[in-house]
């Protein structure tokens, strides 16, 4: 019923319309008023137009018309259940021809008006897009418009570094000082000079920060310890452990401080020489070795860079190196020196770890056994998979054979007094 009410209210506006500027309007019509009335009953809403005392009127609302509109000549009702129903006193079917006309007028003119709009709007979004597709600063050039960006950055910076690194070099005074392309073209020395600082900045970068990373040894009456260790501080020592609560930290490993003491001197010259930045380590090598047990610290700017490692360059300590020993991790950070090194397995930050224990055990034991060359000695453990068990097996037959020993000894011992006993005997009888 609703949305039987809505059609009808737009055809009653139509049909008002039509009757405002239709022919057969009479010029005796002085007014054309419209009441709105919304019944209590049906709860539908009913149009009167115009209010006249005509017969018509009055039999149209006896006979339960909801809506009307009526003039002298036109009658246009809507009744209950029906959409519309046209009458005039002329005949059926004028009004309704009149109103179809009428409307089929203003369909066909609405979309005539909106024909023409729509084809200027797709007559200019197409203009616009092919505008912007022949533009140079379009989306399909873009990659060019960063290819030349890239390309002016790049030569204004190689024209930088040309005037910068390869302008000959000025004393106090001002004056040029003379180089090995002093003698050439000023087109052809500033990029040599350019090529050469380069190499130099390169090789600066790649090398340890000094050619003698320690000092020298120490003469008497100081002591100097016989042997060197070298360790890695990151997984050996210590590991990198995150927590939502805490953040980063370093986690020290089980026996850190008991293995220090173990290998300090007399015995080492303990040195840690990370690949980690100085700012990083220097205070976490500070909370490890409280009694200062470590003798030098080094840093990633000591290590050669190489192959995009951090490597350790053993040659540059300062010291023999048949008295250096290192321990690390990463094999790539002693691929200059294998011999040398005593690789062990990353510690993850388990608390059950027991390694620096045996480690100390192996250290002092190669260190109280005054050996020459170290490197022989680690050459044969490092022909296992875990060398520091290899040597606790081997300390384990050592004590075996050495068991073994004292009981032969023991027993010869005993098989000597015995024999004395009856000697002293027999000494005695024949007396």
């Amino acid at each position: 019923m609703a949305a039987m009410g809505s059609m009808c209210g737009t055809q009653t506006q139509l049909a008002l319309k039509l009757l405002q500027n239709s022919a057969f309007q009479l010029s005796s019509m002085r007014t054309f008023n419209v009441c709105i009335h919304r019944s209590m009953v049906t709860k539908q809403l009913t149009f009167l137009a115009p209010l006249c005392a005509t017969k018509q009127c009055h039999k149209l609302f006896r006979n339960g018309a909801k809506c009307c509109f009526v003039s002298p000549l036109t009658l246009a009702c809507f009744t209950q259940g029906q959409s519309c129903t046209y009458a005039t006193q002329s005949g059926k079917g004028l009004t309704d021809e009149i109103l179809k006309q009428k409307l089929g007028a203003m369909s066909q003119s609405d979309a005539n008006a909106k024909q023409p709009q729509d084809s200027a709007n797709k007559s200019s979004g197409g203009d616009k897009k092919k505008k912007n597709e022949d533009s140079w600063f379009s989306n399909k050039n873009a990659w060019k418009l960063g290819l030349v960006s890239l390309s002016v950055m790049g030569a204004f910076l190689v024209g930088q570094l040309l005037v910068v690194w390869g302008s000959p070099v000025r004393d106090p005074d001002g004056n040029e000082m003379r180089d090995e392309f002093s003698d050439q073209p000023t087109w052809k020395a500033y990029p040599k000079r350019a090529f050469k600082e380069f190499n130099f900045f390169k090789q600066m970068i790649q090398d340890p920060s000094s050619e003698k990373l320690l000092p020298d040894p120490l003469k008497e009456p100081w002591y100097q310890p016989p042997y060197t260790l070298v360790l890695e501080m990151t997984d050996v020592l210590v590991h990198p452990d995150w927590t939502l609560a805490t953040g980063w930290r370093f986690k020290k490993r089980p026996a850190v401080e008991y293995f220090l003491q173990q290998v300090g001197p007399p015995l080492f010259e303990v040195v840690i020489y990370t690949h980690e930045q100085g700012f990083t380590a220097f205070p976490i090598i500070d909370a490890l070795d409280k009694n200062g047990y470590v003798s030098f610290r080094l840093f990633r700017d000591a290590t050669k860079y190489l192959n995009g490692r951090h490597v350790k360059d053993l040659g540059c300590l300062n010291r023999d190196l048949s008295k250096v020993i290192i321990v690390d991790c990463d094999p790539d950070s002693y691929q200059l020196h294998p011999r040398n090194a005593l690789g062990l397995k990353r510690w993850k930050g388990n608390d059950d770890d027991r390694t620096l224990v045996d480690l100390a055990v192996f250290l002092r034991t190669i260190a109280m056994s005054g050996v020459e060359d170290i490197r022989t000695v680690l050459d044969h453990y490092n022909q296992f998979d875990d060398p520091l068990e290899a040597f606790k097996e081997n300390q384990r037959l050592l004590q075996l054979e050495q068991e073994k020993q004292s009981a032969m000894a023991a027993q010869r011992k005993e098989q000597k007094s015995l024999a004395g006993n009856w000697s002293r005997t027999l000494t005695g009888m024949w007396r």
